[in-house]
């Protein structure tokens, strides 16, 4: 249930981790290891029972914008391995009924007590209507962190995650309630500008973040739009 907000930072000094090369390892390897190792939010996560660093992402935005709060319901799109459908759960479960958080992701993850999660492709035909049956009504809040897997190549990275940023807003016009919020994962490109009109025609603020969780040489950054008035109010 709701109580005290934990922090959204590491708390505490850690010894740094040093890795030794080895024959099996490459030297790219051998520093994302121990990039990971060392990570302040990795091993706070680990402290606190968070299934991934990116749950501080989430907690970081919350504080921000304001998104989550007591009874509210919440999807959760791309959520494994289930750090965000975690904080979400924190944020809006209370003693009385009416909050729901569910969570999908194309990959498998364990349950998170008290969210509905589900396995399937977004884009597949059929997963939209399993979400909405899971909610049971309108949403206050779409979480979208889907990102495709990377090519190493930013434009065309930019663009498949652009994709699955429009399918995941293509949703929440339909699901969310007035007043409702949509934040999406995007990397940095310059096709998003179809997206932002829309939000902006649909919602009194629209606000790219970063969150100091996000790792400082990552292209990724959020959009985060509040105050949803209606889909296509103005077309």
């Amino acid at each position: 249930m709701v109580g005290k907000t934990p922090s959204s930072r590491p708390t505490g000094r850690r010894t740094a981790v040093r890795v030794k090369s080895a024959n099996s390892r490459s030297e790219s390897s051998r520093r994302w290891l121990e990039r990971h190792l060392n990570d302040p939010y990795v091993a706070e996560a680990n402290k606190r029972g968070y299934r991934s660093r990116a749950a501080f992402k989430l907690m970081q935005l919350d504080e921000k914008f304001h998104l989550l709060g007591p009874g509210k319901r919440v999807v959760d799109l791309g959520a494994a391995p289930g750090g965000w459908t975690q904080i979400a759960v924190e944020r809006v479960s209370t003693a009385k009924p009416g909050w729901v958080v569910v969570g999908l992701d194309i990959l498998p993850m364990d349950p998170v007590p008290g969210a509905t999660t589900m396995q399937a492709d977004f884009l597949e035909e059929g997963a939209a209507e399993r979400l909405k049956e899971a909610l049971g009504g309108p949403a206050d809040v779409v979480l979208s962190d889907m990102a495709a897997p990377t090519t190493g190549h930013q434009q065309t990275d930019h663009l498949r995650i652009m994709a699955l940023a429009e399918a995941a807003y293509d949703f929440a016009e339909e699901v969310l309630a007035p007043g409702g919020a949509f934040v999406a994962k995007l990397f940095q490109g310059g096709a998003e500008r179809s997206l932002l009109d829309r939000l902006k025609r649909n919602f009194a603020v629209v606000k790219h973040a970063k969150p100091p969780a996000s790792r400082a040489e990552s292209s990724e950054t959020y959009v985060v739009a509040t105050g949803f008035r209606g889909a296509n109010i103005n077309d």
